[in-house]
């Protein structure tokens, strides 16, 4: 008998733990992700929806985009350190 899947991840319509999904639905949350660090799991939304972020660094990328992706590391950086269980950390892989 295959292990029992998680009613987490069907909520939240995601493939699987630590997978993050654009929910281009939500009213106020652009991504979320059911997350999972040794046996704790917590379903996560985070990203602000409709925000214009620097996305991944490109080649030939314009100051004011590498400034803004700096900021927003450097002002969330207590956060992100919080490791899988945050939404800061969620934000910064996927969105910046």
């Amino acid at each position: 008998m295959p292990p029992k899947k998680d009613s987490r991840l069907a909520r939240a319509g995601v493939s699987g733990f630590n997978k993050p999904k654009r929910t281009p639905s939500h009213p106020k949350k652009s991504h979320i992700v059911v997350a999972k660090e040794g046996d704790k799991i917590k379903t996560i939304r985070f990203g602000e929806q409709g925000a214009k972020t620097a996305g991944k660094p490109k080649k030939g990328e314009s100051e004011k985009m590498r400034k803004k992706r700096a900021s927003f590391k450097a002002r969330h950086s207590r956060n992100i350190k919080k490791g899988k269980m945050s939404a800061a950390y969620w934000a910064n892989r996927v969105k910046w």
